[in-house]
């Protein structure tokens, strides 16, 4: 469903009605005030739909648990109710029943366990402020059957808002949804087995529903896994696919995807992942004779490669990744990266390489670049054979700036670069290199260029175009107009040094 501009109006006045009542409170911790209330008010609100349709019933079933679990409404206990946490949102006490409510919740509902917020309750926050947004947030409604997304659409407003208050730290859980959306449209991850192994607050899943949705496909022919390191960004996760009724595999708790794989045996169709960029501290060290490392040993000082090649170890036999990484991955030879790049690519795994624009992200204004790996390069029904070939695509003049510092991608960006890796891909497509847009360059042609991936080397500058104006003439008209400025320009001195004069000065 399109957005509407009163529907994008209603998330902005939220959301500012809403950072007005932040006070002194860092954004890192507000936002886990707000997104914990408004998945509160979410999970009541549909409760209470079918709590209320019960009761027309007049079976007596609506305090029945089964009732919900059978229709995967979570159980909302009656002191956990958004109602109960609105007739008291002026109490001293609002922090401590919120905090109550969130323990009643998890009790009930097994998949919630550790993932609500909890310390509504704590001195630092004012109480006063958490009431007014308790009334704030009970003016909305989160759920109806007219429009069930609409507090998926308010969370990923919400997220977007929080990654840009954060600055750089934003990047820890949220990836620019203009970039989610190009790789989930290029891998097209419509049935099979999705990872993420560094997922944040589940973007990349969030999207990958979408376009299963958006093609009238099953998303229960999608299974997700995925694991994330920060603790409350894995609360975050879970909340986000909670909201949106799917059901992942991403751990029990938070953990360290290198140091303790939560996925050791999977083999996924698609990996779609925005690891976090140039990670020092990794502890690879620790890992030396790690089985992932299949193309060689990633430095210890940089995690890039580490993730490459992590996420290559997990792809199923006919799997298929979307990687965002740093710029600096495509043409690095510090310590042993550019001979894993060259093992990826003499095994034949890299398939596209996607320059991207600057000021995409949040957390950095560096350009950033789109790794697509492939596990099966040969061919199929629909794919053509692309052995020993790879895609070259730069995107750096796509997306119009929003304000000084980010730029966004628009959809007809998106369908630029995700199809035209489809036309170059699949066998009806009419593929066709773009001087200094896009370049099919075959495994020679890289290794001429010492295994470089930078796509600026292969697709080279675009061609002006020739208005078909002799250069005669164009620089007669061109005398012509600069002869006239000058005119002006005389004129122009004149009219100051005569006004001058009427006061007394003189331009010598």
């Amino acid at each position: 469903m399109a957005k509407s501009t009163a529907n994008i109006g209603f998330e902005e006045t939220l959301w500012k009605a809403a950072d007005k009542l932040r006070g002194s409170m860092e954004a890192t911790d507000y936002k886990h005030v707000v997104l914990g209330l408004i998945f509160l008010k979410y999970i009541s609100d549909k409760f209470e739909m079918k709590y209320n349709a019960l009761v027309e019933e007049g079976e007596g079933f609506e305090e029945e648990i089964d009732e919900y679990l059978a229709e995967n409404i979570f159980w909302v206990p009656k002191e956990a109710r958004w109602g109960h946490i609105r007739d008291h949102a002026k109490s001293e006490k609002i922090g401590q029943l919120i905090d109550d409510a969130m323990i009643l919740i998890e009790k009930e509902n097994a998949t919630l366990k550790n993932v609500l917020e909890k310390r509504y309750a704590r001195p630092e926050l004012d109480k006063r402020r958490l009431g007014e947004l308790v009334d704030l947030i009970s003016t909305i409604k989160l759920y109806d059957n007219e429009e069930k997304d609409l507090l998926g659409r308010v969370y990923e407003y919400f997220l977007a808002k929080f990654a840009a208050a954060e600055g750089k730290g934003g990047g820890e859980f949220y990836t620019p949804t203009g970039v989610v959306k190009t790789l989930v449209s290029m891998i097209e991850p419509f049935k099979g087995r999705v990872y993420d192994p560094c997922c944040g607050s589940g973007g990349m899943f969030v999207q990958s529903e979408k376009f299963v949705a958006e093609r009238q496909g099953r998303i229960a022919d999608l299974a997700i896994y995925g694991q994330e390191l920060n603790a409350t960004t894995w609360k975050i996760c879970k909340m986000n696919l909670a909201i949106r009724g799917l059901s992942g595999n991403i751990g029990p708790h938070h953990d360290d995807t290198f140091h303790n794989d939560l996925h050791k045996n999977l083999k996924a169709d698609f990996i779609l992942a925005n690891p976090p960029f140039n990670i020092s501290d990794w502890g690879g060290e620790q890992l030396v004779d790690d089985a992932r490392w299949a193309y060689g040993v990633p430095p210890k000082g940089n995690a890039n490669y580490a993730w490459l090649e992590h996420m290559v170890y997990h792809l199923s036999p006919r799997g298929i990744a979307g990687v965002v990484l740093a710029n600096g991955s495509l043409s690095t030879n510090t310590s042993n990266e550019g001979a894993i790049r060259k093992n990826l690519l003499e095994a034949d795994l890299v398939d596209c390489i996607v320059a991207m624009p600057d000021k995409l992200f949040y957390s950095t204004g560096i350009p950033v670049s789109l790794w697509i790996l492939n596990r099966n390069k040969k061919g199929s029904t629909k794919h053509l054979n692309r052995e020993h070939e790879i895609l070259f695509l730069d995107a750096r003049e796509l997306g119009e700036m929003i304000d000084r510092r980010h730029r966004e991608l628009s959809l007809e960006n998106i369908e630029k670069i995700a199809g035209t890796y489809h036309e170059w891909r699949n066998k009806d497509g009419k593929y066709e290199d773009m001087k200094g847009f896009c370049k099919s360059a075959t495994l020679d042609e890289v290794k001429e260029n010492d295994y470089i991936l930078t796509p600026g080397r292969y697709v080279g500058i675009a061609e002006e175009q020739d208005d078909g104006v002799p250069f005669d003439e164009k620089m007669n008209q061109l005398t012509s107009e600069l002869s006239d400025l000058f005119d002006q320009s005389h004129k122009l001195e004149e009219e100051i040094r005569k006004n001058l004069r009427g006061i007394g000065y003189e331009i010598r």
